[in-house]
């Protein structure tokens, strides 16, 4: 089930053996018992850790990122740019963990004496990660809850299991105890007793649309709180420009952003009237001009955008497109025609196609851009701040960027909303997910 698979050749390059029952027995047993370092340690303790850990994943890079493109056909230098940002993580909450979890002071109005609210850890928390940011997707979980004091139980996918390995191992050499991080090569079988077990206390999901309503079914039927993190047809709205070339230059990056393999990128290009056809000629060129050549992360994954991608044009959609699909290697491609009734409008097109279409102002635009039932993220493109400021807040999205593309931070929070699921990470909201704010009111 854990195998390391080149996407480029489909070749079965290494296997890791899934784990046993009493192995995921022993890994929760673990995570429990170092509950006790994450309730006894102090703040600055953990930071000290965390920070260590960042700069482990700097020294690291190069290993992790070769791990990286051999699991999942990731470009190096994107590859090289998660881990970078990973080291901005755990530097990020490194820096913030003691401000973010002091103790709140509350004014007491309904009598004498005082009243503070202080965060502490819940215990074992399971994070089930996916294949297409392996090391970025683990950070952002990871560093808050270890700030907090939480033990994480870590399944990675199914192909990412030599970067699940060295991420452990980066874990135990940065100084975090034995339970704090564990990794287990679980089944999904596996996973559901690992929620049903009473000292897990949540569970973090970044994948599908499918696994996160499984996860969350299990993990409600258990009372356990879960944070999700699904899938996205991001709208880009283009309003007005004085550059469309570098409009359309944001355009082609937040399209093919992990060969488009991404979540938040774009994948539902919305345009005024007036701009359409200039941008979609332009769109379309740089676009084709801009692949990077690699795989998608397996065939599996060319094979189902195949499928998306005909029947759009069976519904009546235009493809332009110069190339075709070879194993894994997709063409980047541009789909006009839609409207918001057909199928594809409404799906994830995960890959490097793109969706464009024409809206007749902006009323339209907002129309065509809240019209799916995804709400991660969104971009808007106009000159004029007040619109700019009217659109945003009438976008149904978690997140909103301005003017630009690939402006995520580590100090802002990563969410969504509708069938993207819930909760936020990163930012001060990331450690506020899974964590005990207890009230501590002293009458006298």
């Amino acid at each position: 089930m854990y195998a390391v698979t080149d996407p480029a050749t489909a070749e079965v390059v290494e296997t890791y053996p899934t784990a046993t029952d009493s192995q995921v027995v022993a890994a929760v047993d673990t995570a429990h018992t170092a509950a006790v370092w994450g309730r006894s340690s102090t703040v600055a303790e953990r930071a000290a850790l965390l920070r260590r850990l960042g700069d482990l994943h700097a020294e690291h890079q190069d290993e992790l990122a070769a791990s990286i493109v051999r699991e999942m056909g990731k470009p190096l230098a994107e590859a090289e740019g998660e881990v970078g940002f990973c080291t901005e993580i755990y530097h990020y909450y490194a820096d913030h963990a003691e401000e973010f979890l002091a103790d709140e002071p509350l004014d007491v109005t309904s009598g004498a004496g005082s009243a503070v609210i202080r965060r502490s850890p819940v215990g074992v928390l399971l994070g089930i990660m996916p294949w297409n940011f392996p090391a970025y997707q683990v950070a952002r979980f990871a560093a808050p809850n270890l700030a907090i004091g939480n033990t994480i139980v870590l399944k990675h996918a199914p192909q990412c299991p030599a970067t699940a390995a060295l991420l452990e191992k980066l874990f135990a050499e940065a100084g975090f105890p034995t339970g704090a991080y564990v990794n287990v090569y679980a089944t999904n079988e596996q996973v559901a007793d690992v929620i049903a077990d009473p000292r897990v206390q949540g569970v973090s999901l970044t994948g599908s649309e499918r696994a996160g309503s499984a996860v969350a079914e299990i993990a409600g039927r258990h009372l356990k709180k879960v944070v999700l993190e699904l899938g996205g047809s991001d709208p880009f709205v283009v309003l007005s420009t004085d550059d469309l070339d570098a409009v359309v230059d944001s355009a082609v990056a937040a399209r093919l952003d992990n060969t488009g393999q991404a979540c938040n990128a774009a994948k539902r290009f919305v345009v005024v009237e007036s701009l359409y056809e200039e941008f979609v000629d332009k769109f379309g060129a740089r676009l084709l001009a801009g692949e990077t050549g690699a795989p998608l992360s397996s065939v599996a994954a060319a094979e189902n955008l195949a499928r998306q991608v005909d029947a759009a044009v069976a519904e009546g959609a235009t493809l332009h497109s110069t190339g075709r699909r070879e194993g894994a290697h997709f063409p980047a491609g541009v789909l006009t025609g839609l409207t918001t009734e057909d199928t594809a409008a409404r799906q994830e097109l995960f890959g490097p196609v793109a969706m464009v279409f024409k809206a007749a102002d902006e009323d339209d635009a907002v129309r065509i851009a809240n019209d799916t039932p995804y709400g991660l993220g969104s971009y808007v493109f106009t000159t004029d701040p007040a619109q700019a400021a009217r659109v945003a807040d009438r976008i149904e999205a978690g997140m909103v960027f301005v003017n630009g593309v690939g402006a995520e931070g580590a100090e802002l929070p990563f969410g969504g909303i509708k069938r993207s699921g819930f909760g936020r990470e990163l930012g001060r909201p990331g450690i506020e997910e899974f964590v005990n704010k207890k009230l501590i009111r002293t009458v006298a």
